[in-house]
């Protein structure tokens, strides 16, 4: 019988990729920043960075980013059969696959995470851009990734902030939090 891989391994190989290929919690809390400010003018960095290490703890996330930053590393490197290897270093507009794997982790965190993350898509704030400009490495699946992560954890934060005005319990909140992060 196969065993499972720890949870632990898997976060922590996808945050390793992550930081490998330019991407710091903290590009993506100032895209969750950027995105929530104007709808809590009191937000701080901190509650952005905490919701973004939050979704990072989700293993749907953590599976996506291994799979597509795999799959950019091999376009990188030729190693992608034809015609795939072209519809993935030339980021192809009517190759889908990319958006497909990354909206995919976003549906736990409801449909202001989807929209945001079809926003983001188009609009290619900080980070994304970065990567989408980026000509010296492959990142059609990243880009779409770091959206999905910024959508999820963007949304998280509207509705935990809600929690707050909401003058919640934090027994309920922390219950709340725990229960997110299944999946």
């Amino acid at each position: 019988m196969k065993l499972p891989v720890p949870c632990d391994i898997v976060e922590d190989a996808a945050r390793k990729l992550l930081q490998e290929r330019g991407v710091t919690i903290e590009a993506i809390a100032q895209i969750v920043y950027e995105l929530q400010v104007k709808y809590n003018p009191t937000l701080e960095m901190e509650d952005c960075i905490e919701s973004a290490n939050a979704v990072l703890w989700k293993r749907e996330i953590q599976h996506a980013i291994l799979v597509g930053v795999e799959l950019d590393k091999l376009a990188e490197q030729g190693k992608l059969s034809e015609p795939l290897q072209s519809l993935i270093t030339s980021d192809e507009g009517l190759f889908g696959v990319d958006e497909t794997i990354a909206l995919g982790s976003v549906f736990g965190f409801g449909s202001i995470a989807v929209t945001t993350f079809g926003y983001l898509d188009k609009a290619k704030y900080g980070i994304i851009e970065d990567l989408d400009k980026n000509k010296k490495q492959t990142h059609t699946f990243l880009d779409d990734l770091v959206c999905s992560i910024a959508a999820s954890a963007a949304a998280r934060l509207a509705h935990r902030l809600r929690d707050r005005e909401e003058k919640r319990d934090r027994n309920e909140i922390k219950k709340r939090e725990e229960e997110d992060l299944i999946g």
